[in-house]
């Protein structure tokens, strides 16, 4: 179903490439895996199994060269609520059931349309969610004791202000070395693996300066099996695939979003090209897979996807050699974790929000003061406050509504008066002459759908004054029409024939032509007054016009109208006999 040349032309200069990309990614991956899940509401170990086995499958057998998956900052405040509501068996259900609507996304070919979520959605609830992650850490860089993990952001910070009075001098020292080192290694040593520096570093010193004065991981989690993960089935009902169904979605649309935006992100530094829908398969496929080994839902991670490449990764190799890289260090190096301050894994996420808040882009579109701002911070809002499911719910109706409106304001209907004199034996609508009283023309501009089909009737018959005896609408520059727009098009001819008046219709494309056939208004209209021309439309309309009713040829012997009237009659009789 899938061609994959991902693989194809590979030497053994590129496996060395691979090698070192993917221990280099791994030293990434390993403490963020470890911060993420902690941050989750989950054990430490837990993010490791899903950095390597999601890493492995997606690498494995997804739609880009160098994506890297694992547990990510997104997932933080949808994981966290879900353990805090659900606890932590139905949230491998629920990755387990994200697992399954990616896949069949990927199946049924839907990786296009995730692009078409509106950027100020995007962009308000990975800020909301990156003031989620920052302010979750307050309390682990404060050493405060006594925290109770809390569902609303409100009552989270409650919860720090009530125990400001546990403050932890050890704990915020180590925090602020870590930080130290988040932002001065990468500016003196480049090539330094920074996050695993800012982990030593804070150990080391806590262990020989002040042991069993700030918490660890070891002394809230009881530290991490020195194993490999067990295979392990969670107990599925059918009350908890309906409970978990909406979490099951959401865990979806944003894996999908920022597995996709990574992988752009990819092709926009490689110059390679990505297959959206095999990607959602080989996330779909992770997301089933790990939660089966005690992992949590993971997504292609744009900053170690960005490392992979940058430390020469050449083919999904260096993400499978991550993987085999974090399982051997699980083996090898598990107790020592144990003695990792959570002191000194707060700015590490501290550092990560602030990357991903993206507050640049906030604030421009903040400044645009439009609708799009209007979708932002709502969107931002009921993120920080509410939950991501709400958020990207209400964000995407009211960009919906707002799309709906500025469409419908593009629909321009303009009246057109046709020119009466002939030119080269035709009538033109170049021109404006004498208006016709017994011709009424309109040019429609835009979309003719459910958004704008009541104000395009509305315009048209409040335009039509007098009743004249033919209608010409020129439909050269409408793109498309609706069943709603079908509707209205439909009310305002039968409502004009009933009066005695013909429609004439020009221009229209196939696809407007074909909606007007399976809705009945070509019957209705009548085929013989489609025109592929408007000036076709219009000569047509002079022979249908009696003259002597017209309140302008009555008066005059010799109008243009008249005249016009005559030659084509003339011009009809020698062309049927």
């Amino acid at each position: 179903m899938f061609k994959d040349d991902r693989f194809k032309g590979l030497k053994k200069s590129d496996l060395k490439r691979d090698i070192i990309a993917g221990i280099t990614v791994g030293i990434v991956a390993i403490p963020l895996g470890m911060a993420f899940a902690i941050a989750s509401g989950v054990a430490p170990e837990y993010g490791l199994y899903t950095t390597a086995i999601a890493g492995f499958l997606v690498a494995l057998l997804g739609g880009s060269r160098y994506q890297i998956a694992g547990p990510t900052g997104a997932f933080i405040p949808i994981l966290l609520a879900i353990v805090l509501e659900y606890g932590y068996e139905n949230l491998l259900i629920a990755g387990f059931m994200a697992g399954i609507m990616l896949l069949l996304m990927g199946i049924f070919k839907l990786g296009q349309l995730i692009k078409y979520i509106p950027r100020s959605v995007t962009i308000g609830f990975t800020a909301g969610i990156a003031v989620i992650i920052f302010s979750g850490q307050i309390g682990d860089f404060l050493g405060l004791e006594g925290l109770e993990r809390k569902e609303f952001f409100h009552q989270n910070m409650w919860e720090i202000y009530k125990n400001l009075n546990t403050i932890n001098g050890y704990s915020i020292l180590i925090g602020l070395i870590g930080l130290l080192l988040l932002i001065f290694i990468p500016r003196l040593f480049p090539r330094v693996p920074v996050l695993l520096v800012a982990l030593i570093i804070p150990t080391i010193l806590v262990a020989l300066f002040f042991p069993n004065k700030v918490a660890t991981i070891g002394s809230v989690f009881g530290g991490i099996p020195q194993a490999l993960p067990e295979f392990q089935v969670p107990q599925i009902t059918w009350d908890r695939l309906i409970m978990l169904i909406k979490p099951a979605f959401v865990i979806a649309m944003l894996g999908g979003i920022e597995s996709l935006l990574s992988a752009v992100v990819s092709d926009g530094m490689t110059g390679k090209r990505h297959d959206s829908n095999r990607e959602l398969v080989g996330q779909g496929i992770a997301n089933m897979v790990t939660p089966l080994f005690g992992g949590i839902p993971a997504t292609g991670a744009i900053a170690r996807t960005a490392t992979n490449i940058k430390s020469g990764a050449v083919s999904p190799f260096s993400g499978i050699f991550q993987s085999i890289f974090v399982l051997a260090a699980i083996l090898i190096f598990a107790p020592f974790a144990s003695s990792i301050p959570l002191a000194a894994m707060a700015p590490i996420l501290m550092i990560v929000a602030y990357n991903m808040s993206e507050y640049r882009s906030f604030f421009h579109i903040l400044k645009l003061k439009k609708a799009d701002s209007l979708v932002l911070i709502t969107t931002f809002l009921l993120t920080v406050f509410v939950n991501l499911t709400t958020a990207v719910q209400f964000g995407l109706l009211l960009a919906g509504i707002m799309f709906i409106k500025r469409m419908s304001e593009v629909l321009d209907v303009e009246k057109v008066i046709p020119f009466t004199a002939k030119k080269n034996g035709n009538a033109s609508t170049e021109e404006f002459g004498v208006a016709c009283p017994e011709i009424d023309f309109y040019s429609i501009d835009g979309p003719l759908f459910f958004g704008a089909a009541d104000r395009f009737e509305t315009i048209i018959t409040k335009s039509i004054n007098k009743r004249p005896k033919v209608l010409i609408l020129r439909f050269k520059n409408v793109p498309f029409l609706d069943v709603t727009g079908a509707a209205n098009l439909e009310s305002l001819i039968t409502d004009f024939h009933n009066g005695g008046g013909t429609t004439i219709i020009s221009e229209a494309n196939k696809d407007v032509h074909d909606m007007m056939k399976k809705s009945g208004l070509t019957s209705l209209v009548g085929e013989e007054y489609f025109f592929n021309k408007a000036d076709d439309a219009v000569d047509y309309a002079l022979i249908l016009i009696e003259t002597n009713k017209c309140s302008i040829c009555s008066r005059s012997s010799n109008s243009t109208c008249q005249m016009f009237k005559q030659s084509k009659e003339i011009e009809q009789f020698h062309n049927t006999h």
